[in-house]
């Protein structure tokens, strides 16, 4: 039985018009796309995103785009710390689908 996986990324994206197009861009990977609305423009943006990582995991170098690109693991917050929060409006969600191909049982096996 195939079990799907499914993480989330927040990234940062920009949408400027640009004539009679809009581009979206996420500048931390460097991928932009475009659309002939604001909207259309963003859910490239997420396609292109989903292509691009999804890829980097497939050739194995995922962690170095991520590591080059200034991505840092974030530390568990130390209570009294301020949270850093990033408006919803300047971040994208891009889910990132993985299927585990082995049974319920194989992976609680030891």
């Amino acid at each position: 039985m195939r079990m799907t996986v499914v993480f989330e990324m927040n990234l940062p994206f920009a949408v400027k018009r640009d004539g009679r197009w809009f581009v979206s861009c996420c500048p931390p990977l460097d991928v932009c796309t475009q659309g002939p609305t604001a909207k259309k423009a963003v859910a490239n943006l997420v396609d292109a995103l989903q292509l691009f990582l999804l890829s980097c995991y497939e050739r194995g170098t995922l962690d170095q785009v991520l590591k080059k690109s200034g991505f840092r693991p974030r530390l568990p917050r130390r209570p009294g710390r301020r949270k850093a929060t990033a408006r919803a409006e300047d971040t994208v969600k891009v889910p990132l689908p993985f299927v585990i191909e082995r049974t319920r049982e194989e992976m609680w096996r030891v």
